[in-house]
């Protein structure tokens, strides 16, 4: 991350006062307010602390930069996403991908217009792309795992490459809701998740109808 010009370090939010820690969750959501409404590269520093009514200078004792804000926020994002809606334990397969699928769906929606500054700045910053890469890693592990029990199970495809599989069945899901999301695709909301879920669960040789 690029570091601030202040000779003091930006303090642990660890190591804050209650006070302290209120002031930075202030930083931080007026920080999303506004790299939500004029984009990354727009962002000033200056235009957070007035968002969030504090000094310039308080800037700075919470963040070195509005790279390190920005970070910040990315990773309260993905601990969203990554975040599941509780499931029945007695569900079939297809019936925890198809609950997988609106999971992440739901918290996309919830996230939309901070994750199309995040798929933008992780094209030109690498080190908000290899955060990126590591969010879908992430997801991808849980599937890939879930994919070889089901092999072992004798439920899927034996010949499927679990993680491959995994990567691209995220692959499908994400791109096609960041296009209908972020990029304004049209599309009947149930009509688009029902096919999503039914290619995911038709991909594994699962039966789309078991849910």
């Amino acid at each position: 991350m690029a570091k601030s010009s202040v000779n003091s370090p930006a303090a642990a939010a660890d190591t804050l006062t209650p006070r302290g820690r209120k002031t930075r969750e202030a930083l931080l959501d007026a920080a999303q307010r506004v790299f939500e409404t004029v984009g990354f590269l727009d962002t000033r520093v200056e235009q957070i602390s007035q968002e969030a009514n504090v000094s310039y200078g308080t800037f700075y004792r919470y963040f070195e930069s509005k790279e390190h804000v920005f970070g910040e926020l990315s990773t309260r994002l993905f601990e969203d996403m990554h975040r599941r809606e509780p499931t029945a334990a007695d569900l079939t397969p297809a019936a925890k991908l198809v609950a997988a699928n609106r999971s992440y769906y739901h918290a996309y929606r919830r996230n939309a217009r901070m994750m199309a500054i995040v798929e933008q700045v992780a094209t030109f910053n690498e080190e908000f792309r290899q955060l990126r890469h590591e969010h879908r890693r992430q997801l991808t592990d849980r599937t890939s795992k879930a994919i070889a029990r089901w092999q072992t199970e004798g439920l899927v495809h034996p010949k499927l490459d679990p993680e491959l599989a995994a990567r691209v069945m995220a692959a499908m899901v994400e791109h096609t809701i960041y296009l209908w999301l972020i990029q304004g695709e049209d599309a009947d909301e149930n009509a688009l998740l029902d096919t999503l879920d039914r290619m995911s669960v038709g991909a594994l040789g699962l039966d789309p109808d078991e849910r």
